[in-house]
């Protein structure tokens, strides 16, 4: 069986630290350790003082609480992972196998479709419409649903285009599933990004039988440093996760979960939304400014939410070639819109400090004008 690579990530491993500039991550400027902990001396007492053993496989008891009062679920509905990105391949691995069919949302984070793929399923997509303020296009999402589907994935809000689906939306993707019985695999890590309201984005959870949502630290929270992720599921899938987890990582990392217990106390929520989506405010600004004085080389459907704007570049080459172009001529990384299934864009992180961006913005403006006029 040949083995799909997950593009976008050997893209970051190999060039991620090798520019001054990094626009292809996708969350804010991180949370440092004192801004989270707080100047509480008794919360620093307790950092220092945590044991650095085996910490319980799946989780803390508090944690996984806490993880399930964030999506209104029960603690037993919850496994805690090394970030999403576990909490995702242990569900495709358990749900899919060879001959299978699974229906990904595109554009998107690729990882479930390609695991799916080295899985030996058959992957279709169902789009996000870019003619229609990339919403989700119901009607192909009816047609790629199937008897024998087994897993509709969405990201939601959206990697990479930032889309929030509305309750009518999430009804639809429910019913498509429920036609057919297949699962839902709702990626819910960038719930708490919103840019135009402070309402957190619903969770899929508790709208359907056979979903399983997965979350995480580091994007609507800072902390990707903690690797910290859950699967929230009905107790049987999420017991057949556990044992997966066994084998892959046996548990996440002890100061992780002490650290995490902190983050997802309500009134840290709170501190830490309010300081990201300042953050993705202000930087999306930044960007939407940029891009107007372009002189029409840019364009971009303002997203609802995330730190990224999925820029459109008008010009005839391969988006592979312009990030390439960009690295070499303007020492900036971003994301090419070929990783996540559409052509003619870049994936731009922009939730960071200002100074820091602005001059990541010139070295792409740079590294474009040398393409334009090359």
């Amino acid at each position: 069986m040949s083995f799909t690579p997950f593009e976008l990530e050997e893209w970051q491993s190999r060039y991620e630290h090798t520019v001054a500039h990094n626009l292809a991550d996708s969350g804010c400027h991180p949370v440092a350790l004192g801004e989270l902990i707080g100047d509480d001396p008794a919360a620093l007492d307790r950092l220092l003082a945590a044991d650095l053993h085996y910490p319980p496989v799946g989780g803390t008891d508090a944690l996984r609480a806490l993880i399930a009062g964030w999506h209104g679920a029960d603690a037993g509905n919850v496994l805690v992972t090394v970030g999403a990105a576990e909490a995702n391949a242990i569900t495709v691995a358990g749900l899919v196998g060879p001959g299978d069919h699974v229906v990904v949302m595109e554009p998107g984070y690729r990882q479930v479709r390609g695991c799916a793929l080295n899985a030996g399923a058959q992957v279709d997509p169902f789009p996000l419409d870019p003619d229609r303020q990339w919403r989700p296009d119901l009607d192909a999402l009816d047609r790629a649903v199937r008897p024998g589907t087994k897993l509709v994935a969405v990201t939601n809000p959206n990697n990479p285009v930032g889309t929030i689906l509305t309750p009518s939306e999430m009804d639809a993707v429910v019913a498509a599933a429920d036609r057919v019985g297949a699962w839902i695999l709702a990626d819910e890590v960038y719930r708490g990004t919103e840019r135009l309201t402070d309402e957190v984005t619903p969770s899929f959870w508790g709208r359907y039988d056979k979903v399983v949502c997965v979350g995480s630290l580091s994007k609507a929270f800072g902390l990707p440093g903690l690797r910290l992720g859950w699967l929230v599921a009905p107790p049987e899938l999420t017991e057949a996760a556990w044992r997966r987890h066994e084998y892959a990582t046996i548990s996440a990392a002890s100061l992780s979960m002490h650290l995490a217990e902190v983050a997802l106390r309500p009134a840290t929520i709170d501190r830490l939304l309010t300081r990201n989506r300042t953050l993705i405010r202000e930087g999306y600004a930044r960007l939407q400014e940029w891009i107007d004085g372009s002189d029409g080389l840019l364009s971009v459907v303002p997203p609802h939410a995330t730190a990224l704007g999925f820029v459109r570049y008008h010009l005839p080459r391969p988006s592979v070639e312009v990030a390439h172009a960009i690295r070499e001529h303007g020492d900036v990384l971003v994301g090419a819109g070929a990783h996540f299934g559409v052509e003619h864009h870049l994936r731009i992180t922009h939730g960071l400090q200002a100074g820091y961006l602005d001059a990541a913005l010139d070295g792409i403006s740079r590294a474009l004008r040398k393409l334009r006029t090359g």
